[in-house]
């Protein structure tokens, strides 16, 4: 990268969520919006991008799908954690009063993080591609009665009135993203607090999750997340990703790694990383 404008990549348009992640994380890089995770993570394979930041699940909403599937296809690796509050705002076109609304649009996650909100106020919710898209959308549509649900930062960028703010469900709507390299890049063994993250199939043998999980259990290592989805369709192909709390060089670990071996057929560590300062207080850990 010397010599380079050195960029981070994400998914959406100016103003999104992702842009604010980007913004909090590395001030000091420039932005590249990209139309779909798919290509989010294409320009930081091909080193369009230094870094990559994806959403991977909020806290009310759950977990981004696409990604959980992408992620592990890709050939990139996770190099850190970002913990982002997300407040949305209902936005309108300048001179809109809050009654003119009869649809807003934005991202599907974003409806569902202000469901109750939005009945409460008769306003009919229209998925989107993204939020800051719905934002411009709004803007150059020029229909009073349209509005967006985006960041404050979206209605500065696509010169919109901020009709409501703070309209999510929750005060502790929080979204997890992942920081994404082409590089692996493990902290030191020994660092603290430190959380690896990788993917595995268990063999297709009784009890193979349970006697896989086993070992991380008398190791003392602790699993703060294991998620399942389904491979190609099949009812019968079942990959999982999980989170343990550890350096994969250690004691423990290496043990653990060991044994869950023993009943799998695929396992691939994607990263480990830092944990993010704010994860000790977020019940989304």
């Amino acid at each position: 990268m010397s010599g380079k404008i050195q960029k981070i990549a994400f998914q959406g348009e100016p103003g999104a969520n992702s842009h604010i992640a980007c913004h909090e994380v590395f001030p000091d890089l420039e932005i590249l919006p990209c139309p779909t995770f798919e290509d989010a993570l294409k320009a930081v394979e091909d080193g369009t991008a230094q870094y990559g930041m994806l959403p991977i699940e909020n806290s009310l909403a759950g977990r981004v799908a696409d990604l959980h599937h992408l992620i592990p296809e890709s050939s990139l690796f996770i190099v850190g954690e970002h913990f982002l509050r997300v407040r949305h705002a209902l936005l309108g076109l300048k001179g809109t009063k809050l009654g003119d609304l009869k649809t807003v649009h934005s991202h599907t996650q974003a409806l569902g993080q202000c469901r109750v909100s939005l009945r409460s106020m008769g306003i009919e919710p229209m998925p989107a591609a993204d939020t800051a898209g719905a934002a411009r959308a709004i803007a150059e549509l020029g229909d009073k009665s349209q509005g967006a649900i985006a960041s404050e930062l979206a209605a500065e960028i696509y010169g919109l009135d901020i009709l409501k703010a703070d309209i999510e469900d929750e005060d502790h709507n929080t979204t997890r993203f992942l920081i994404m390299s082409r590089e692996r890049d493990d902290p030191p063994p020994g660092t603290p607090d430190v959380i690896t993250s990788f993917i595995f199939r268990v063999r297709n043998v009784p009890a193979a999750l349970y006697k896989a999980m086993g070992g991380f259990a008398t190791n003392g290592v602790n699993m703060t997340k294991l998620e399942s989805y389904q491979i190609g369709g099949s009812f019968n192909a079942t990959q999982f990703y999980a989170d343990i709390e550890g350096h994969p060089q250690d004691r423990g670990v290496q043990f653990a790694m060991e044994e869950i071996q023993f009943f799998t057929n695929k396992l691939r560590v994607l990263g480990a990383y830092r944990q993010s300062p704010s994860r000790a207080r977020l019940s989304i850990s």
